[in-house]
């Protein structure tokens, strides 16, 4: 599966969305992918993790777990392990710290590939890795359905993205002419409140 392939799931679903965005990270962008109309369709999500789990495996071999962040990357999660054959587990936050819980354990020394729904900036998924390393895990890759910053994002571990696009992202102060002039929508999950 190409970028292309990726990018028309996403534009059939209505995903791709243009305008002026406050990412999750807190940078602003004139693109916005709005996976959760991808993920809640089984067939589209089928199709993107299955490719997803087939380059994993040729770019790191056998897993035995995959561990994802909560809540994004649950369903890209779950999915690319039932096509890998493995086990699918989700850190969450506790104390503004990723932690494994729901009775989640992972064996000492495990092969994990850590699946994540699409990185901007890598905070995410350096958290979930340092998570699992901590769990005393080992972390073979980063994945993910779509790297937004163009392979420039450091996620401490080798990223395989099923899609690798270089969509600009802007911090609130650096914003160009184009996009300042634009009305902001909020649609990433970070800043929700409890």
């Amino acid at each position: 599966m190409t970028t292309d392939d990726v990018l028309a799931e996403f534009k059939a679903a209505g995903a791709l969305r243009e305008g002026h965005f406050v990412l999750s990270s807190g940078l602003h962008s004139p693109v916005f992918l709005q996976k959760n109309l991808v993920f809640m369709h089984a067939d589209r999500t089928e199709r993107l993790c299955k490719a997803l789990a087939a380059k994993i495996t040729a770019a790191v071999g056998e897993v035995d777990v995959v561990v994802s962040p909560a809540v994004g990357g649950i369903i890209p999660g779950y999915e690319t392990a039932r096509w890998l054959g493995v086990p699918s587990m989700y850190v969450e936050r506790e104390g503004g710290v990723f932690k494994l819980r729901r009775g989640f354990h992972l064996p000492p020394k495990a092969r994990v590939a850590m699946v994540e729904d699409i990185v901007t900036t890598g905070l995410s998924s350096r958290e979930c890795i340092e998570a699992i390393r901590a769990a005393g895990a080992q972390v073979v890759c980063a994945a993910c359905i779509v790297d937004r910053s163009g392979g420039k994002a450091d996620v401490t571990a080798p990223l395989v993205a099923l899609a690798s696009l270089d969509v600009p992202a802007y911090p609130a102060d650096a914003l160009p002419p184009e996009l300042a002039a634009i009305p902001t929508e909020d649609p990433g999950s970070r800043r929700l409140s409890a």
